[in-house]
């Protein structure tokens, strides 16, 4: 019997990461719905949050541009930071982020409608949800011993991070926990992993959801490079178990970086105290999980990214075999 719909893909989690992901897979025939976290204190999105008691919108906002058909367009335009020459209470602002807020005031305080308009208004390919309708504290346990409050704060310690959790219920949007259900591929990543990725299925309806789903692939977008403060020293390995430990049932398949990294680049990183996310295969493969080996870096000004192409690719190739 042939499929009366392209693959439905759901993409989890926040930051660049996830937006190198949608900006790809809207050039693909696939069925597109992020998942977005509300964790975000620290910028633009937190004076919002602090001032105006709203979500926080900047992760989101990014997911919006990259999903956007008129990218190329707008994408300056959203991005757009205000900063004066004197203090004033516009500097740091994103225009996408005030334009979110505006949404947000005309809906009522309503921040899933106001994604949904906003995406009708960038005219996105896709649906945009954030994880949960109000914005969340996300806490951590240092290996030291001490909590943490506040996601802008998790990296800045001086001690690796044991876990994250939540320590107020927080609650799902539904429809995201629908989208999850019905999902034929669910995508974990990239994008950092204790911050943007963990956030979302600490979630107990999402993390339902992802469990309940039997039939969908789980695929993990594993980072390229390690991120100083949140995974020293961690391999492909160690981000799986780091999502086992937070209660993500199995994942089947994991994308790996196939490609060799300039010398001048990783010495760049080894500055900022980064490596290379290390593909320790014997203890992938002891995990049971499926390694998907890619070329999916792209190389910019120094700086290591997710190809969106190539990675979407490879995310397009699992979503196939769901057909």
């Amino acid at each position: 019997m042939v499929r009366e719909h392209h693959p439905r893909v759901v993409a989890i989690g926040g930051g660049t990461g996830l937006s190198a992901v949608l900006r790809g897979l809207k050039h693909f025939p696939v069925e597109i719905t992020a998942i977005v976290t509300v964790a975000d204190d620290g910028g633009s999105s937190g004076k919002l949050q602090r001032e105006f008691r709203m979500p926080p919108p900047g992760d989101i906002r990014n997911v919006l541009v990259s999903l956007s058909e008129a990218e190329s367009v707008i994408s300056d335009l959203l991005q757009f930071r205000f900063a004066t020459e004197e203090e004033h209470y516009l500097d740091g602002h994103s225009l996408g982020n005030l334009l979110i807020y505006a949404m947000y005031s005309l809906t009522h305080g309503d921040f899933v409608q106001a994604i949904e308009n906003m995406g009708t208004v960038l005219n996105i390919k896709g649906r945009v949800y954030p994880v949960s309708p109000v914005a969340t504290v996300l806490k951590a346990e240092l290996l030291d011993g001490r909590i943490v409050t506040g996601e802008s704060q998790l990296a800045t310690q001086g001690s690796p991070i044991r876990r994250v959790f939540y320590d107020a219920p927080v609650t799902a949007v539904p429809a995201a926990v629908q989208a999850i259900r019905d999902a034929d591929v669910i995508v974990f990543g990239p994008g950092s992993l204790y911050t943007s990725v963990l956030p979302n299925i600490l979630l107990p309806e999402i993390a339902a959801a992802i469990e309940g789903n039997i039939h969908a692939d789980k695929v993990y977008v594993c980072n390229i490079m390690t991120e100083a403060g949140e995974t020293d020293g961690y391999s492909a390995a160690d981000h799986l178990q780091a999502l086992a430990e937070h209660g993500l049932s199995p994942v089947c398949k994991i994308i790996v970086n196939d490609e060799a990294i300039p010398e001048h680049v990783l010495a760049r990183y080894r500055a900022e105290n980064a490596t290379v996310v290390r593909n320790d295969f014997e203890r992938l493969e002891a995990l049971g999980v499926q390694v998907i080996r890619s070329r999916i870096a792209s190389f910019t000004d120094g700086i290591v990214r997710h190809d969106p192409i190539k990675t979407a690719a490879s995310v397009y190739a699992i979503a196939l075999d769901r057909l």
